[in-house]
């Protein structure tokens, strides 16, 4: 994975930022309130701040404020679920309210007791004289029937009195139903159903006012996906097209590491070896996929510090095949590089990155991951990792002749000498972006899964060692174990469910977490081209996994925000990219930086 160089050294001409400042940066969670190239501009309140390089242009709108009536919607509206229903008598009255009772006509026949009913409420031989003498005869019930109807507009409203209104036949007086000249109503005792209230009362969600809406039309992002999680809580914050599947990179890497913890466990070692050959004078050096063994010689440190040394193994082994064959020079040496089978290089992967030291041929047996120099990360590698191998520790044996084979079947073993443990490893791969080692960690996965030892292996192999995390890996395209390849794919969700696990330090993840680099301090986020200028402000707040092939460039991790919160990342730059969108996606960070919790969606 090329992660740097040379035309990547940043130009501040045209890769730095403008150098404007609010007032009001310091709000936004700047730590010195002089972090020089943003912008913070007011987006329709005192607490909302859109995030830009410079002047944002068709910032969106933030997310919608109270209810227009000001309230905050804290008590569910006025249904039919929720309303105490009282139940009223029916109140044969007027069709318009205060217009009177209509004038009793004695010549009609009177209205039945109740609505529809035939029943005269009064004999006829009452009714003469006009309203007043019919109240003056039965005042005791006119005053009833009123208190009745008063009841029904004001205490139960206009749409309980509309379901209580009768409207009277023309010419048909209307009559109060029910009620005798002695008798005095009953109030009907009603028990209301229960008020239903929720099981738990749940939080009111924080209307999050800080936008980073004017960094998202960077050209030199191709096609960006994104997403931002609360680490805290696991509550989205922010995302852009997060579930599609696309190339990884590097950050493969973390997939790789995660599943080896899995399968393999923290204490794993690789193991070299020395076995007896079928012949007098033969021993068989065998590979055990330790691409860390190295030929410097003891108390000298390689780029893998702490890796077995060759001449440590070589001495091992003259003095065990002396005692077991005494008067018997050895005179040949057998190279077994059969641990690992298959194409030794990804049918996608550059064959310019050999050159340029970023990967070398994955063989089982190597030494110093075939560099030319051990001592140099990106020393270039050769063509033919055994050979080199077997030369370095002839050596030791006075360059006795070399040949490629298999061991023996049951042979003896006479040394042998042990990696790193995996968790020095995934530090070692992850920081620096090493792709040959995290191949080598690959291979370990399928053999222990007994899915292969070849590089086809891992399509099955690094999913199924994820699956114990309880994610669903069914979107996942896994073509090798260090991103390098553009047949990769991942969606940017699945790496933030995955450091959300990470962060937290379940299981032994937290091995992958502190071994990452950090934006400022540490491997490929130390680079002249990660962070600089505006962007320097995030320096040290950010660990996350680069990655950077031609088609592809992306940045996952976790962000120690502005704010003291804790926030879970993951941003792809893909599609029509070059070097620059390094630098959006160090932008588009520190923007999450500075927002933390308060990261608006828009």
């Amino acid at each position: 994975m090329r992660e740097n160089s040379p035309e990547d050294t940043p130009a501040p001409d045209d890769e730095g930022l403008t150098e404007s400042t609010s007032a009001a940066a310091t709000s936004a969670g700047s730590d010195d309130g002089s972090d020089t190239g943003w912008t913070l501009s007011e987006s329709g309140d005192d607490a909302g701040w859109t995030l830009s390089e410079s002047a944002p242009e068709d910032v969106e709108a933030l997310d919608a404020g109270p209810h227009p009536d000001g309230s905050l919607m804290d008590e569910p509206p006025l249904t039919a679920e929720t309303a105490t229903v009282v139940s009223i008598p029916p109140v044969a009255a007027s069709a318009s309210v205060g217009s009177g009772f209509p004038t009793h006509d004695a010549t009609a026949p009177a209205m039945a007791a109740g609505v529809g009913s035939e029943e005269p409420l009064h004999p006829t031989a009452h009714g003469s004289g006009g309203i007043g003498a019919m109240f003056a005869r039965h005042p005791r019930a006119w005053l009833v029937a009123a208190s009745v109807a008063v009841f029904a507009v004001f205490g139960s409203g206009a749409v309980a009195l509309g379901a209580a209104v009768a409207a009277p036949e023309p010419g048909v007086p209307v009559a109060v139903a029910a009620l005798g000249e002695t008798a005095t109503p009953t109030a009907t005792a009603t028990t209301p159903p229960p008020r239903p209230v929720p099981s738990a009362e749940l939080p009111a969600s924080a209307l999050r006012t800080c936008s980073v809406a004017g960094l998202l039309n960077d050209s030199r992002f191709g096609t960006l996906q994104a997403q931002v999680l609360n680490a805290k809580t696991g509550e989205l914050l922010f995302e852009r097209d997060p579930s599609t599947a696309s190339q990884t990179a590097s950050s493969m890497k973390v997939l790789t590491a995660a599943a080896a913890l899995n399968v393999l466990g923290p204490d794993f070692r690789a193991t070299t070896k020395v076995v007896a050959g079928t012949e007098p004078g033969t021993i068989v050096l065998v590979g055990g996929g330790d691409l860390t063994l190295t030929r410097l010689p003891s108390g000298q440190e390689p780029v893998y510090t702490g890796a077995a040394h060759l001449d440590d193994l070589a001495t091992k082994a003259k003095a065990a095949y002396e005692a077991a064959n005494p008067g018997t020079p050895i005179t040949r040496i057998v190279l077994d590089s059969s641990y690992f089978s298959g194409k030794t290089w990804g049918d996608t992967w550059p064959a310019t990155e050999r050159g340029t030291g970023w990967l070398s041929h994955i063989t089982a047996l190597q030494v110093d991951a075939d560099r030319a120099n051990p001592q140099v990360f990106l020393s270039p590698r050769g063509e033919d990792p055994i050979g080199r191998a077997g030369t370095a520790f002839a050596s030791y044996f006075g360059n006795v002749p070399t040949e490629q084979g298999t061991a023996p079947q049951g042979a003896a073993e006479l040394a042998s000498v042990f990696s790193q443990p995996l968790s020095t490893l995934i530090p070692q791969a992850l920081i620096p972006s090493d792709n040959s080692l995290a191949e080598m960690i690959g291979r370990h996965v399928a053999i222990k899964l007994g899915l292969g030892n070849s590089i086809d292996a891992l399509a099955a192999a690094i999913p199924q060692g994820l699956q114990a995390y309880g994610i669903d890996t069914s979107a996942l395209r896994t073509a090798d174990a260090s991103g390098m390849s553009r047949n990769n794919a991942v969606p940017p969700s699945y790496f933030t469910r995955l450091f959300l696990k990470i962060h937290a330090g379940e299981g032994n993840l937290g091995i992958i977490r502190d071994g990452l680099p950090v934006a400022g301090q540490s491997g490929t986020l130390n680079y002249s081209n990660r962070f600089f200028g505006a962007n320097a402000v995030a320096r040290g707040h950010i660990r996350a996994k680069s990655g950077s092939i031609s088609s592809a460039y992306t940045l996952t991790g976790i962000i120690d925000a502005a704010d003291g919160s804790s926030l879970i990342f993951a941003i792809y730059a893909t599609g029509n990219v070059g070097s620059g969108a390094r630098t959006a996606i160090d932008t588009l960070a520190t923007g999450f930086y500075k927002c933390g919790v308060n990261l608006s969606n828009t």
